[in-house]
């Protein structure tokens, strides 16, 4: 099951060739985002063939395994994936790793598993190589996070419709309100965007930052949720892409797309942000888990008992 690495960019191409291809790539992408408002106006199919994409790897600085860890007795990468199947927008749905113990875990469950390359520098290449494999073809790819057990199906769903709707716009993901507590947190990503529901910045420190250096209780701090989608032809050209000041100093892929001056959507939805950045985030998750259980056993409303709320989606 040994896969050949299509993430790195190749080191024997000259910076000329490489400024030309991305002023054609740059050309392209205005020419299409000119014309896709006409195209939506005469079909309803555009961006419509979507797959969802749970890039998965062992190795990790701070979490060795996460993607197995187990959470109330299921793999992590299994409830995230069970999750993720309920998405209505999604035509297709697999995991991409590069470990065997990953794939044949996923694999006892169930799941669709692409064998990627041990070289792919982030999550983004990852879903690029996985989907140079697949056989059928794709509009947009959604980027569900891993380590996100209680995603729910509705953000999956909201971010592919915020990409469709936005045909200037390569790139789409979802942020919700940020708790007070995790304002310092640099593992609890921050985000700013425009009056037009584009991103404007990411930062794992705290912005805006006023000159107090305290939290403002008024102020709408906004918190990036890890999931995110691409229009597939763009996610083709992001690994060529050379890595970027922004990218580098903050080690947040999406700031890539932002200083190379493509545009990125952004929804806002009502979420209990439960993802697992580092071990001690597993006994918190499963208390959340344990007393939603009980919340909706008291209701006796009949749904599913973990993770069956309903989100609420909103265009910024």
């Amino acid at each position: 099951m040994s896969s050949k690495s299509i993430c790195s960019p190749s080191e024997s191409s000259s910076s000329t060739k490489s400024w030309i291809v991305h002023g054609i790539v740059a050309g392209a992408a205005i020419a299409v985002a000119v014309g896709a408002r006409a195209y939506l106006g005469r079909s309803k199919n555009f961006r419509s063939r979507v797959v969802g994409i749970i890039p998965a790897r062992f190795a990790s600085s701070r979490f060795e395994g996460k993607p197995l860890v187990n959470i109330l007795g299921k793999p992590m990468i299994q409830r995230t994936w069970e999750r993720s199947k309920l998405a209505t927008t999604l035509d297709h749905l697999v995991v991409a790793t590069d470990d065997e113990k990953i794939a044949e875990c996923c694999q006892q469950f169930g799941a669709d598993v692409i064998m990627t390359s041990e070289s792919c520098r982030n999550g983004t290449e990852r879903c690029n190589e996985a989907l140079q494999k697949l056989e059928k073809k794709y509009d947009i790819v959604v980027n569900i996070q891993g380590d996100e057990p209680l995603i729910e199906p509705e953000i999956i769903d909201g971010v592919v419709k915020a990409l469709q709707a936005a045909p200037d716009a390569v790139f789409s993901t979802a942020v919700t309100s940020l708790k007070p507590e995790d304002a310092f947190d640099p593992n609890r990503v921050k985000c700013v965007v425009d009056n037009h529901g584009y991103a404007i910045y990411f930062s794992r420190g705290l912005i805006p930052y006023n000159k107090s250096g305290k939290v403002n209780p008024q102020f709408p701090y906004l918190l990036h949720l890890g999931i995110q989608s691409y229009d597939s032809n763009f996610l083709k050209i992001y690994p060529g892409l050379h890595p970027t000041p922004l990218q580098l100093e903050e080690d947040l892929e999406q700031l890539k797309v932002l200083e190379n001056g493509y545009k990125m959507k952004v929804i806002k939805v009502d979420h209990e942000a439960h993802g697992v950045d580092a071990p001690e985030d597993v006994e918190k998750i499963e208390s959340f888990m344990h007393h939603q259980l009980k919340m909706k056993m008291k209701a006796a409303s009949g749904k599913e008992l973990l993770g069956g709320s309903v989100v609420k989606v909103h265009q910024i």
